[in-house]
This record gives C-alpha cells, structure tokens and sequence, in this order.
C-alpha cells in the first residue's frame, strides 16, 4: 500500500521568504510524504535572495521558486490541500480564502527575517535562525503518524507545533 502524500500550503503576506522556506523543507525533509506550496495575501513578485540562499541547500528545485497570491490554491482547479499554516502573524489575522476540503490549520510564528536591518552576516544570521526553527517545527509535523490520528487529533497536533517554545533554538 502507497502512503498518502500530503499537500501543504504555507501563507504569509508577501510570500518572498519564510512561506518560501516552510515550502522547500516540508518537501525535502518530508521524502515524498509531503508536497509543500507557498502563496501570500500580498505577494511581493519575488524571492528574497536569502531565502533562496536557505532554500538552495536543501536541495529543492530553484525553478519551482516564485512570490504567489494565496487565490491561485483556492480555484477548483488547485492542488487539494491537506494543511493551511500560516507562518507570520499578518498573514494570520487575515481573512484567507475559503479552502476546499477543510484542511487542517494552524499558525506557526516565525519572526521576519527579511526586515531585519544591519549588515549581510546579521540578515544572513536572521534568516539561519529562523531557517533552524522551521526545520524544528518542520521534524515535529513531519514526525507525526497521520494515518493514525483522527482529524481532530490531528488539527490539535499541529497547533502543538506552532507552540513558540517548540523553537526555543
């Protein structure tokens, strides 16, 4: 029997770099168990260099990188999605499309690494940090037994996950 692969949508305003990031590592770290997708309510048109950067080193093709709109993934014609989470608290307290399915949601707060000022090591040493606590939260999902958890077990579950002392790193 083939496992099921699991879509993933990850939201944010801007879509330029930490819904980029989850995208990538949920894909990479999942080994065909999950797929993972990136859109913003604003998206900005372009992938912050740094994010590429982080996102270049998993492994994860370059081509499938690009600054979304969240509408694209609610036409019927979208990828059915299995998990919504937002990763940054604009995007969170929007109003988001209505999702077909129903699937599981859950915010996950990662702080901005493209708005940090200073020098390229202190923009780098932001995106690293939070790059590191996607990755922890990412193994967390990723861990879990969703073939054996019912759907509320599950949305409960992945709230867990975004619990902020899960990223104490």
């Amino acid at each position: 029997m083939t496992e099921k692969t699991y879509n993933v949508l990850f939201l944010c305003t801007g879509n330029s770099a930490r819904s980029i990031m989850a995208e990538a590592l949920v894909t990479t770290l999942g080994n065909g168990r999950f797929k993972g997708y990136s859109a913003g309510s604003q998206p900005g048109g372009t992938v912050n260099p740094l994010a590429f950067e982080k996102v270049q080193k998993t492994g994860y093709p370059a081509d499938k990188l690009r600054s979304k709109n969240w509408d694209e993934f609610a036409r019927a014609d979208a990828p059915h999605m299995d998990f919504i989470i937002t990763v940054c608290d604009n995007a969170a307290g929007e109003v988001c499309p209505i999702w077909p399915g129903h699937p599981a949601s859950a915010h996950w707060s990662f702080q901005d690494p493209a708005a940090v000022e200073g020098t390229d090591d202190e923009k780098r040493a932001a995106f690293d940090k939070v790059f590191r606590q996607m990755a922890t939260r990412m193994h967390a999902f990723i861990s879990l037994p969703l073939h054996k958890l019912d759907n509320v077990a599950i949305q409960q579950e992945i709230r867990k996950i975004g619990d902020p002392s899960i990223v104490a790193i």
